[in-house]
């Protein structure tokens, strides 16, 4: 059935890259053995379900799909090449079993953290509700019969979007049901630590979980419901089919980067978090808006305000509004940045190129696949890849493309990184998605650029100019604070050409946060075992291999 408009868009340009199961071996290096085993973990696939009573799932909304799984790859990382990608998770979790309070005593005792008062408040709220959740018992999945199911009432376009016509049943959500939380706050103020910390220690008891970015995660609920509606019908209302069978994969769910910019995800999130919640499914997400902000000036909005109203009535709502940005705490440079371009940028991104890649794998080209379509990886040497920006950036790519290249891929190096202007508005924007996806997995980027970073999506004009001129009167004091630290203005991000709207300016200072921490010292050494004896380099080692495989399996 041909799909065109915005069902081709969210059904094609916007499809995960990932559907199939997937194993991932890592090629040995000399005669060492592996160490670690496989684990699997996703929003499609729990690594055991246990506790939670199953009944038969359609087969409309079977995980693989129907379709192929891929073969197996290869994984290359310098000096500790031999160990294989994942770790079993159950030997970390018997570690953390004290909940994340204790688990944030022991890194600041250790080192590993500063003793923040702030975001001590923020995880013993963590804490309590993992005390609850040592105790809950999720109930039976019943998945709904397509055959009960009725279809959706023909109604007008936006009455279509937004649910109009015939009333449906209403869903009550179990007593028993622990009260899940949305944290939000600006870049920086530690989002990402914190839903590490809780998920990593969730009690034994709850063996069915997921972590997804939440673009990811509405990605996928656009799939599956695409897919019953090519076996069912148009009209057929897909969404119980859908709820159903993600909340037998995952008693507790926990969404990063919470948002809804798109009249696609707005027309079913607030049934779908009902439904979710209607199974014992629990949530936790973070986000950089309170809810009462979230679409804003979207396509008919009042008809959102019942999905904020249950977020903020279904879910602990806390803002983590810490003064200190973590990701700006100086640390050592690693030069992994250089400009102006030239002959000395050309000899940076070769260096890097060399020391990233495997000796034993001379530099060459690769191709990649994503649903049919064929991604060239211009240089590739083990787990190394290396594009210009024209080459990456300049193609018709996009989040799909990202996710496939950095699943495959440990280290980047993008070269001649030009400044951009109102003219590469989409250039701007497929180069910041290109960021979070690097810097979610935890992978490594290495770039030649035209300017500064900071000058990347401003003008060196842009900047002095807004510099003498007044701040913005319209923004946060968080997001005028952030952008202080960064270097530039209030004026300088409001009155840029390239950024519309709040949310994509929040992206802009977001990429830009992201980018000084990838730029680190710390990040980049992260795996390498640099300055280390054998058994801690493995160590470290196999502590970046899981953070990377975590973040791949949840976002299959």
């Amino acid at each position: 059935m041909p799909v065109s408009g915005p069902s081709a868009r969210l059904c094609v340009e916007y499809m995960p890259a990932t559907l199939g199961s997937r194993r991932v071996s890592m090629l040995p290096r000399g005669t060492r053995p592996a160490y670690v085993r496989q684990c699997r973990r996703s929003i499609h696939r729990s690594h055991a379900i246990v506790g939670r009573s199953q009944t038969p799932t359609p087969t409309i909304v079977h995980p693989n799909y129907g379709l192929k799984p891929r073969g197996p790859r290869h994984e290359y990382m310098r000096r500790y090449a031999t160990a294989a990608a994942n770790k079993v998770r159950s030997d970390v979790a018997a570690e953390l079993q004290g909940g994340p309070l204790r688990e944030y005593d022991s890194r600041v005792q250790q080192g590993r953290l500063r003793d923040d008062p702030y975001q001590r408040q923020i995880i013993e709220r963590l804490q309590d509700l993992h005390e609850r959740l040592r105790s809950y018992h999720p109930p039976t999945v019943v998945h709904p019969n397509p055959e009960s199911l009725d279809p959706q009432p023909k109604t007008s376009f936006l009455g279509s979007l937004f649910g109009r016509g015939k009333a449906r049943e209403e869903l009550t959500v179990p007593k028993s049901l622990p009260k899940g939380l949305y944290m939000y706050g600006d870049v920086g103020c530690g989002k990402t630590m914190l839903m590490d910390l809780f998920y990593d220690t969730l009690p034994s008891n709850i063996v069915s979980r997921s972590r997804i970015h939440f673009h990811n995660f509405m990605q996928d609920v656009h799939r599956r419901m695409h897919v019953v509606k090519m076996r069912y019908g148009n009209d057929f209302d897909a969404l119980p089919l859908v709820a159903a069978a993600i909340a037998e994969k995952s008693s507790v769910l926990c969404f990063d980067e919470f948002q809804c910019t798109d009249v696609a995800d707005a027309m079913i999130l607030r049934r779908l978090l009902e439904s979710l919640m209607s199974h014992g499914v629990v949530l936790i997400t973070t986000s950089n808006r309170h809810p009462d902000d979230l679409y804003k000036n979207g396509i008919q909005r009042e008809s959102f305000i019942p999905c904020i109203n249950l977020l903020k009535t279904a879910l602990d709502v806390i803002n983590l509004d810490s003064p200190t940005d973590y990701r700006k705490i100086p640390r050592p440079p690693s030069g992994v940045y250089h400009h102006p371009l030239g002959l000395d940028a050309d000899q940076h991104a070769q260096k890097w190129f060399e020391f990233l890649g495997d000796p034993k794998d001379p530099p060459h080209p690769a191709m990649q696949e994503v649903w049919g379509r064929k991604i060239e990886v211009p240089l590739a040497s083990g787990r190394a890849a290396q594009f210009s920006f024209q080459q990456l950036i300049g193609r018709a790519t996009g989040a799909a493309d990202y996710l496939e290249l950095v699943r495959n891929y440990d280290a980047f190096i993008i070269t001649d990184v030009p400044g951009m202007n109102l003219n590469q508005r989409d250039l701007a924007r497929r180069f910041i998605t290109f960021i979070d996806a690097v810097y979610e997995s935890r992978a490594k980027l290495v770039l030649t650029t035209e300017v500064p970073l900071t000058n990347l999506f401003l003008s060196e004009a842009e900047v002095k100019s807004s510099l003498q001129g007044g701040e913005g009167s319209d923004l946060s004091d968080a997001m005028r604070m952030m952008m202080d630290d960064l270097g530039l203005s209030m004026q300088a991000l409001k009155s840029t050409s390239i950024f519309s709207g709040d949310e994509e300016r929040f992206a802009f200072a977001r990429a830009l946060s992201r980018l000084s921490e990838m730029g680190s010292k710390q990040w980049v050494e992260r795996g390498l075992g640099v300055g280390m004896d054998a058994e801690k380099g493995k160590s470290e080692h196999d502590a970046w291999i899981k953070a990377r495989s975590h973040w791949s399996e949840d976002n299959m």
